[in-house]
Order: C-alpha cells, then structure tokens, then sequence
C-alpha cells in the first residue's frame, strides 16, 4: 500500500515533484513502511520528497489500484504546516501547478490523483489504471 499527498497552496495549485528515478512529475507519496501508521508514512513522506511539514488529519480524496502492479494507492489533499518546498534524494524539481499545468505534466494515472484532490470530491474517488493510463 501506498500513500500521497497533495499540498495545494493559497492560490489553489498543488505541489508537484519531479522524481529523481524516472523524471515523471507526481504528488510526494510512496509506500508504508511495516510499522507506520497511514498517517505517519504520509507525513514522513511529504516531509522527505517536499520539505513541507502537513497537516493532520489530511482529508482523503481517492483510492486508486496499479492493476499492473498491483498496489492500492491512498490518497489525501493536504494542507502545509511548515516548512519550505526543497529538494532532496528522491525529488528533481518541485513545483506548484494549476490544474492545466497537472494535466500537461503528469502521466493520466497520476494527474487524475492531483485532479480529484485538488476537486476534493465527497465521497473520494475509486479508480485503476495501468500504470500510466486509466482503465
């Protein structure tokens, strides 16, 4: 299982990483370490990919399955505590993107994550997809 977060700003952007390992822009997030908690490893992993503390509790805004790869993926729109977005060993670039911007940078799989957070939807969004595109 993983998690992700999307940190959305005063203006309504949210913060985008470009990952290190294969160039691809997504939200922070990766998978839950044995002993965490599904907020802990949220947390731990904004913090690590963004240098941005969030808030807790964060609201979840969909739950997406790799059918590929075969993992469930949770994820929550977040709001920043603390902190200045950085760079570190797993993230490239960092940047705030309006929705038009997520649809131009993201893969389909991805920038449908960023869309449903930044639309917050009630109940969270169910999807799949393949890795790149959504089934």
């Amino acid at each position: 299982m993983s998690v992700a977060g999307v940190v959305i700003d005063t203006h309504g952007r949210a913060l985008l990483i470009q990952r290190r390992d294969n160039g691809k822009w997504e939200p922070p997030g990766g998978v839950l370490e044995r002993e965490e908690t599904i907020p802990e490893a949220l947390q731990r992993e904004v913090v690590e990919e963004t240098g941005i503390k969030i808030t807790l509790p964060a609201t979840l805004t969909g739950v997406y399955k790799n059918m590929t790869g075969l993992i469930v993926s949770l994820v929550f729109r977040c709001e920043a505590a603390d902190g200045t977005p950085t760079t570190g060993s797993e993230t490239r670039a960092l940047r705030w993107a309006t929705r038009e911007e997520v649809s131009e940078l993201a893969d389909e799989a991805y920038a449908i994550r960023v869309l449903d957070a930044m639309d917050a939807a009630s109940p969270p969004a169910i999807r799949a997809h393949d890795g790149v595109k959504l089934v």
